[in-house]
């Protein structure tokens, strides 16, 4: 009697362990379902910089639930599909163009000012994009001076700076955003005038991306596809505020992704170049700092 007791209760556990999992599978893929809907809430945006290890973990659960084997394989084909709307965005999108620029969140702390200076100079780009410039880092800035003496720094706080440097000539009058970490100066290229500008993006919601975006959205439809953006967006490729961005400005992203932050163990793509018709990246060391660079070679004429 005492061992059927035992049987029975070692069945209600394995019972309710089988319950836990198909709850926990099923707030698994609809937290991957809402990574889909930035367009409808900020929040989607937010789950979507998780979109890997929401699906890895769903794989996981979907597989343990001991569901009927159709509804497995449904489980399973959701978790692939996501995980490719990630991957697709490992594929150069465009050749590479005549135009450099090298973006760059150096972190206000940076470590390496020399180091970096080495680096940008080694690359030699047309276009030098940073965040993070504070009075600490500032030095770069006149390291830099005799390659790059077309400089210009929007300072925010003392920690907190973007800048836009380059060897171009330049014309017009440059821009500090109010609104937004943005800034801009108008570069004489090869093809004619483009906007160069630098962006520096808070974190996505609960923080105040979205509302940065909406003037981002603005910024970006006066210029009419003469601008090149480096900057930290803080959002991953697959959101859909970075499809937002493309839509607005009909500027194409610079491919493919390359992590360049690590947050834990997820490695993310979140500082990227738009340019008119797209280019090709390569990611540079840390440097000093806790973001990965970025140079890209892009076009702004087809």
């Amino acid at each position: 009697m005492a061992r059927t007791r035992h049987v029975t209760a070692l069945s209600r556990q394995g019972e309710m362990v089988k319950t836990l999992v198909r709850i926990l599978a099923a707030l698994a893929l609809k937290a991957l379902g809402l990574s889909f809907a930035g367009a409808l809430h900020p929040v989607g945006d937010s789950l979507a910089v998780f979109r890997v290890g929401l699906a890895f973990l769903a794989l996981l659960l979907v597989l343990g639930t001991g569901l009927p084997r159709g509804w497995r394989l449904t489980g399973v084909a959701l978790c692939l599909a996501a995980s490719g709307s990630v991957f697709w965005h490992k594929l150069p999108p465009a050749e590479p163009g005549p135009l450099i620029l090298y973006q760059k969140n150096m972190f206000h702390r940076n470590s390496d000012i020399e180091g970096l200076a080495r680096d940008i100079l080694a690359v030699s780009p047309d276009i030098v994009t940073l965040q993070e410039v504070s009075v600490e880092n500032e030095a770069l800035l006149d390291l830099l001076w005799d390659a790059y003496p077309n400089q210009h720094l929007c300072r925010y706080t003392p920690r907190s700076g973007i800048a836009v440097l380059t060897r171009l000539e330049t014309s017009g009058t440059p821009f500090c955003s109010e609104n937004i970490g943005l800034a801009g100066v108008e570069v004489q290229t090869d093809s004619g005038p483009v906007w160069a500008m630098a962006l520096h993006s808070a974190w996505p919601y609960p923080g105040i991306q979205p509302g940065q975006m909406a003037w981002l959205y603005w910024y970006l439809g006066q210029v009419d596809r003469t601008a090149v953006i480096g900057g930290d967006f803080n959002m991953v490729p697959w959101s859909h505020t970075l499809r937002r961005v493309a839509e607005t400005s009909g500027l194409e992203r610079a491919g493919p992704s390359r992590p360049t932050f690590q947050l834990g163990p997820a490695p993310l793509p979140i500082d990227h170049v738009f340019a008119p018709y797209g280019g090709r990246t390569e990611a540079r060391g840390l440097l000093g700092s806790d973001h990965r660079g970025i140079v890209a070679h892009v076009s702004v004429t087809d």
